[in-house]
């Protein structure tokens, strides 16, 4: 059953017109529930909300990063020096 008012264009559809006279949306262009909201991209009915907020908006802890053995390595290396530089004196 048409509208008296097409929700597209706004104009009057005859009591038993299939499509708008102005812009042709009918029932399954744009008539329809499902086709006014098939273009919106709403979430599905399936969707969890409460899985969608715990996954974007969890406090994740940082993992605790260390000194890298390389720059150990170079701190190690430098103590050598300068104690042997000093004890060479």
């Amino acid at each position: 059953m048409a509208p008296e008012i097409c929700p597209n264009c706004g104009a009057e559809v005859p009591r038993r017109a299939k499509a708008c006279p102005e812009c042709g949306s009918c029932e399954e262009t744009g008539w329809s529930e499902a086709a006014q909201t098939s273009g919106l991209d709403l979430p599905d009915e399936e969707f969890d909300y409460g899985d969608f907020v715990k996954r974007e908006f969890e406090e994740k802890t940082p993992k605790p990063r260390g000194i890298a053995w390389f720059w150990w390595m170079v701190g190690v290396v430098l103590l050598v020096v300068l104690l042997w530089m000093l004890l060479r004196r």
